[in-house]
């Protein structure tokens, strides 16, 4: 079968395609034929060799990835024939090989979703990790209609959906993308939503400013809750924005550094705020994940979210792996 591998850490050129023997279900799983593979920021780090959250280095070579969306074609013993033909997502579990970025992957009968017809297999790939991950997050913000909510990287897989949540719960939303193409992405998921949204240009030296001038035309003194997973001087700056007591939620750092605001709970101003980590230490345990998976679909079978993706050919996996670390992607990354 084809496979994306790496046989040593380094550049993005180092992910080959390569043939390599197709796996075979054993007991309780099943084999997939893969059309659609999620691409996460972590497996980047990981491809250069770089420790980092909770996941240890791969052993070479390996095969990137842990989601993938598809088609049943074989079940291992134990396994209920139904199964086979059905349109399932995955996600092969915390390992940091997890064998995703081939066309034929091994998926634990415990860890399928079977997919309605109208939801596609990318965006059902994007709710398996980033649409559970979104729900957790916004389950620790608990986002309310007083609220003004500050979003960096708001054309992301995560921003994206928290822009569209926030919104549908009644809070003004100030929205942070990097240049024009996110700019308009942003703007198209809540087109009807002028008044309560506003999305800022990041890539522009003045945008604390015109921050506050937005918070000013909504209305709002300042900002009672920041979701960030920037980190970073865009994080700094965008907690900057936050009301004495407000909420940073902090569920990554895309930039490779920290919100300094998170490590102080002051905000440079002086303020003290309510930093509420989503992962690492101090994080909630959360429940069952599958159950974060399952609201996830739902909401984009549905239409309650829209999903953007980012779509790259299967072979070019490196060059999704650039765009990625390079800051080009707008929503979620997916081979396919």
């Amino acid at each position: 079968m084809d496979a994306i591998r790496h046989h040593a850490y380094g550049p993005p050129e180092t992910l080959v395609l390569e043939q390599v023997p197709d796996p075979a279900p054993g007991p309780g799983q099943v084999l997939v034929a893969a059309q659609a593979h999620g691409v996460h920021l972590l497996d980047t780090t990981l491809r250069r060799g770089e420790a980092s959250g909770p996941l240890p280095l791969p052993q070479l070579p390996a095969i990137p990835g842990r989601e993938v969306a598809g088609t049943v074609v074989g079940v291992g013993p134990g396994v209920d024939g139904s199964w086979l033909g059905a349109r399932v997502a995955a996600h092969l579990g915390a390992t940091p090989d997890g064998g995703g970025y081939a066309r034929l992957a091994v998926a634990p009968e415990a860890t399928l979703h079977r997919l309605p017809d109208r939801l596609g297999l990318a965006e059902a790939i994007a709710m398996i990790g980033t649409g559970r991950m979104a729900l957790m997050t916004l389950e620790v913000a608990e986002i309310g209609a007083e609220d003004v909510v500050v979003v960096t990287g708001a054309a992301g897989g995560l921003g994206s959906l928290f822009v569209q949540s926030a919104v549908a719960a009644g809070a003004r939303v100030v929205a942070l993308a990097g240049g024009p193409r996110k700019v308009r992405a942003v703007r198209g998921l809540v087109p009807d939503a002028g008044r309560q949204v506003a999305v800022l240009d990041v890539l522009d030296p003045a945008w604390p400013d015109h921050a506050r001038a937005a918070l000013d035309r909504l209305g709002a003194p300042a900002a009672t809750v920041v979701l960030d997973g920037v980190g970073g001087d865009t994080a700094r700056d965008a907690s900057a924005l936050l009301s004495a007591g407000g909420r940073l939620v902090v569920f990554g750092w895309a930039t490779g550094q920290p919100n300094p605001v998170a490590a102080s709970a002051v905000t440079p101003a002086g303020d003290p705020v309510e930093v509420r980590p989503v992962v690492g230490p101090g994080a909630p345990a959360f429940g069952d994940l599958r159950t974060y998976q399952r609201a996830a679909l739902e909401r984009a079978a549905t239409g309650e979210w829209r999903v953007l993706t980012h779509r790259v050919a299967f072979a070019e996996a490196a060059r999704a792996h650039r765009e990625l670390e390079e800051r080009r992607t707008v929503g979620k990354v997916v081979l396919g």
